[in-house]
């Protein structure tokens, strides 16, 4: 046999163990003294050897004695890695035992190939917390695999740092008898479990074919979270914060956060419902705010609102705990929140949003010091699928891989096991700051709802389940076996469970008004500053901008930037008008003066997509950081500007959730582009613009929309206005166009102070922002308010004209340049500053002094089937009269947004403006 035949086989036979180095070091051995080895190992590197090759390599090297003891003892460290790295792909999670498997097939079958001399021989080791006088291979072996293979697996040596492995190691390799629970702790455990499974039944039994999206196969999880409620207070731990879909969420609601269950029986019948919750939402994605009292002390729990896309409460959940973290108030008590989320198996791995999550969970701006994550994984999607249509991973929980964090894996059949891994869960990610992922493996007994019938496409699996009993069963029967209860305490507990609902129901038939109706959401609805807005005065403002734009002389800065200062600076003297960046600034130092924090975030925010804001300094020798706006002064609010991640979807919605979690705060999202925020499209129609509506809860966040047609494409001209218009209803938001920097100053500071908190949606300029026509004096700051629509500006002749042309953005500036260059002096130009809620009343009042004029004209840049001319028609068309004409001038409709030609573009662009301009 060749030399590199040999290796090829040896390299190949070390997999099995996958320890190619220990192999490695036997052979090298066994070529230095082979008498040295044990006779099996003798034998085996013999067999690979021809006798002749063999005897010759020998001869080549020099005798060396060779401790049989540390031969068995590096075969254990093989046995203990194999178990540390694959023992949770053997271990028993499933509770339907569908997937059957051997116990480690290949640890067996390497323990066989050794000799009994060695299998059989004790030996001294002292692993991690547990250590033996003498053990061994044989029993090492089923020790690990009573630890790595039972109904728990653990994943974890993907983990790079070898402090966090060494940590769960030593968690969990000490002796397994310590975690033994008393036996109150067992009877409180099956309480729970009947609780769970009762609930389910008796909703069943009273409202028949609702879809209620029950935990059943999956009970273990309300003990599960009630641990973690009484756990976490060691941690100092006040308040958690849980996102989860529907599955089991009536369940949680009632057993967990303690919603009165009347008021979830009302919500079934939809009886009673009160005027202003009419059209609210469907039972399964309620949220609900209480402080529940435990055995350890009062912990505030939030469960956050959910619509259907899953997966989207994740980095809500994250946001508001982010909100929570950088609440002075908070920092000062020195208390934490934890953010707990609950995951479907197939969304966990099929919905985008989740690895857009887990990206943020360790950068600057968005980490919360690590989320708990809990899998309901049924094994099954929705009701055809299986793991083969679901994924491409073996494990939903893959994932989790990206950034190194454990995964344990669970059985859901037993809930004893499942205590162990959340005190587990907690204790690490209370340690390390990082998140962790519990796989409850389980199943679901009924279909994705309780009117589907799965047997239709999974036969098997729900033969399987109909004739497997119950966990609260499973557990009684074990706790019967421990003489722990008698046969009557299931039968008994349910019957007192069960009167409790019954009570509970009879008063619900009473009642004409649910307890919680007002009660959804902890204090959003009362988001009220308590200072009214006031004009910052002239003097005041300059103070600010010398603030605020002048950068420590031992801070070398970049040329472009320093002139930018410079000439920001030169604002303050009134040398110069103030541009749209020095105007943002403005706003923000204003509010930060007062106290009031700011959050700014976005793709290159600090500097600005468009080089204009410069928020954040950079030395040019260092690289250090300096953001003057958080140099005002010492008791300023805090001003976070925070670069984000490449993402849209899970950025805005931690923005959400950040904003409906703090009152004192002006929360502000940038998209890089206006277009981009269609990544984020699930938060804007189901958190953003309907929450209120839906669940009570209002926020004052700000979307920054970058808009204009200036011949850039497709991808970089809309903002998609029309989406945002056809969003709004019942006073939900409020869109703005604004065209110059002091409107800017003004419709930011107005968003804080406004008492009915709403979203801002602001299209905001690109070249506009260095359009000198559209700078403000800083007089104007100081004495003007924010105005909904601005008037004709220039001198026109009253009697002259004949056309009113009325517009919003950009247009505006490019119909006033060629209305100079053509000298007309018959067209009036409006501009509409805020196009929702539509300012009719402001409107009409400024049309009286043209009440000559019938010939009204809507101009805009974006096609007819985009921008506003839909929406604001309906409006104008109220407002004027019967004799006025009004007329649409813009480009043609068109599927896409905008050309990508330039040339065309300005074709388009001039022909638009001449027809607006050209009476005739």
């Amino acid at each position: 046999m060749k030399k590199d035949e040999f290796n090829r086989k040896l390299n190949v036979l070390s997999l099995i163990n996958s320890n190619t180095h220990y192999i490695h070091n036997m052979y090298k051995q066994f070529l230095t003294n082979p008498n040295s080895l044990e006779r099996s190992w003798c034998s085996f590197f013999k067999e690979l050897l021809n006798t002749i090759d063999a005897d010759k390599e020998i001869k080549k090297n020099n005798n060396k004695n060779f401790d049989f003891q540390e031969q068995i003892k590096n075969i254990a460290n093989i046995i203990i890695d194999t178990f540390r790295k694959n023992g949770y792909a053997y271990s028993i999670l499933d509770p339907l035992n569908i997937k059957k498997h051997a116990s480690f097939p290949q640890l067996e079958s390497f323990l066989n190939k050794l000799d009994t001399e060695i299998t059989n021989r004790h030996f001294l080791i002292k692993l991690s917390k547990f250590s033996f006088s003498t053990i061994t291979l044989k029993d090492l072996y089923s020790v690990l695999y009573k630890i790595y293979c039972n109904n728990v697996g653990y994943e974890y040596m993907h983990i790079n740092c070898e402090y966090e492995k060494q940590w769960i190691q030593n968690y969990i390799e000490r002796d397994l008898e310590k975690f033994v629970l008393t036996q109150k702790e067992k009877k409180n455990l099956l309480k729970n479990l009947i609780s769970a499974e009762t609930l389910e039944k008796y909703f069943a039994s009273k409202f028949p074919g609702s879809k209620r999206f029950s935990i059943e196969g999956a009970e273990s999880l309300i003990p599960m979270l009630k641990e973690i409620t009484n756990y976490v207070v060691k941690f100092n731990i006040n308040k958690i914060i849980l996102g989860m879909s529907h599955r089991g969420r009536l369940n949680v609601l009632i057993n967990v956060l303690d919603k009165p269950i009347k008021d979830v029986f009302h919500e079934f019948s939809e009886t009673n419902i009160t005027e202003n919750v009419k059209n609210g939402d469907v039972k399964y994605h309620m949220g609900f705010n209480t402080d529940k009292i435990t055995k350890f002390g009062t912990i505030n729990l939030d469960l956050k609102f959910n619509p259907s896309h899953l997966e989207i409460i994740n980095p809500v959940v994250v946001g508001a705990i982010r909100a929570y973290q950088d609440n002075e108030t908070n920092k000062h008590n020195k208390k934490d929140a934890l953010s707990l989320v609950l995951h479907g198996d197939a969304a966990i791995v099929g919905q985008g949003v989740v690895q857009e999550t887990l990206n943020m969970s360790q950068v600057r701006g968005y980490k919360v010091n690590g989320t708990i994550h809990i899998v309901l994984n049924n094994q099954i999607g929705f009701t055809t699928s299986d793991e083969k249509s679901l994924r491409s991973s073996k494990y939903c929980t893959d994932i989790a891989k990206m950034i190194e964090s454990p995964i344990f894996h669970v059985n859901s059949d037993n809930p004893e096991a499942t205590l162990f891994i959340i005190r587990l869960a907690l204790d690490f990610k209370h340690r390390f700051k990082k998140d962790v992922f519990i796989n409850l493996v389980c199943y679901r007994r009924h279909g994705h709802n309780e009117i589907d019938d799965p047997f239709v496409t999974q036969p098997i699996m729900y033969s399987n389940i109909k004739n497997h009993p119950t966990i609260c069963n499973i557990y009684n029967a074990q706790l019967i076996a421990e003489n722990i209860i008698n046969s009557d305490y299931l039968d008994i507990n349910i019957k007192q469970y069960k009167t409790i609902l019954d009570k509970q129901y009879l008063e619900y038939t009473k009642e004409t008004t649910p307890e919680s109706q007002n009660s959804l959401h902890e204090n959003n609805t009362s988001m009220l500053y308590s200072k009214t807005i006031e004009n910052v005065s002239k003097k005041n403002l300059i103070e600010l901008v010398k603030k605020i734009n002048v950068i420590p002389s031992n801070i070398v800065v970049h040329n472009r930037v320093s002139k930018i200062y410079k000439d920001r600076l030169a604002m303050a003297h009134g040398n110069k008008l103030v541009d749209w960046g020095a105007a943002e600034s403005l706003a923000y130092a204003s509010l930060l003066n007062q106290g009031i924090s700011c959050r700014l975030s976005g793709e290159d925010v600090g500097r600005g997509t468009f080089f204009h804001r410069h928020a954040t300094v950079y030395d040019q020798k260092n690289g250090a950081l300096y953001i003057p706006l958080q140099n005002i002064h010492s008791n300023q609010g805090n001003f976070y500007v925070w670069d984000s991640v490449l993402s849209e979807e899970a950025v805005l919605a931690f923005e959400y959730g950040y904003s409906i979690s703090q009152n004192n705060t002006l929360t502000i999202w940038e998209a890089q582009f206006g277009d981009f925020a269609n990544g984020a499209q699930i938060v804007i129609d189901q958190f953003i613009c309907s929450s209120e509506k839906k669940w009570g809860i209002s926020c004052n966040l700000v979307l920054l929309l970058p808009h204009g047609y200036e011949g850039q494409g497709p991808e970089h001209s809309s903002s998609r206005l029309e989406r945002y218009l056809q969003l709004s209803a019942e006073n939900n938001i409020r869109i703005c166009v604004p065209t110059t920097a002091v409107q800017m100053y003004h419709v930011l500071r107005k968003q804080f102070f406004d008492s009915k908190k709403k979203p801002l949606i602001i299209m905001t300029p690109k070249s506009l922002l260095r359009n000198s026509l559209s700078f403000s004096s800083l007089l104007e700051f100081s004495e003007n308010t924010f105005k909904e629509i601005i008037d004709e500006v220039e001198n026109i002749n009253l009697l002259l004209a004949k056309r009113i042309i009325l517009c919003s953005g950009k247009i505006y500036y490019d119909l006033l340049n060629q209305r100079r260059i053509n000298k007309k002096n018959d067209v009036i130009i409006l501009r509409i500053e805020q196009l929702y809620p539509f300012p009719s009343n402001v409107l009409s009042k400024i049309l009286q002094s043209y009440s000559h004029i019938n010939d009204f004209i809507w101009c805009q840049e974006e096609p007819f089937n985009q921008g506003a001319w839909f929406y604001s028609q309906y409006y104008l068309k109220k407002i004027l009269s019967v004799t006025s004409s009004l007329n649409y001038i813009g480009r043609p409709e068109s599927s896409s947004t905008a050309t990508g030609y330039i040339n065309i573009h300005r074709k388009q662009q001039q022909q638009l403006i001449y027809d607006a301009l050209n009476i005739n």
